[in-house]
């Protein structure tokens, strides 16, 4: 996974690179959480771009991240999901809580 700050718009941007198991969960999970609590964002967001296998794991780590940020007051948003991990979104009702959003609605605001 790699991870990005914007200072400018108080954005941080978790480009998740692996599939998404019990195993590589743990490891995202603690790189995210180390982040979050350094940069203290105002946005979190997730792009799943490069995700091809997310199993129930994913809703556990989407779901933790949604607490920490809600407790440091950030607003979550995932972007860029594939017709898969978009039905196990939408199933568990992750999808009612965190908004799928557009890539290209960050773009400008990040001078991309």
């Amino acid at each position: 996974m790699e991870s990005k700050y914007y200072e400018n718009i108080k954005t941080l941007i978790f480009k998740i690179t692996e599939e998404i198991d019990e195993h590589t969960s743990q490891k995202i999970r603690g790189k995210a959480d180390y982040e979050i609590k350094r940069y203290m964002p105002k946005k979190i967001i997730f792009d799943f771009d490069s995700v091809t296998f997310m199993d129930s794991a994913g809703i556990g780590l989407i779901i933790g991240r949604y607490k920490l940020a809600n407790i440091i007051g950030a607003k979550v948003e995932l972007q860029n999901l594939n017709n898969s991990i978009r039905k196990i979104f939408d199933m568990s009702g992750i999808l009612k809580l965190i908004p799928e959003t557009k890539e290209e609605d960050i773009l400008p605001k990040i001078g991309a």
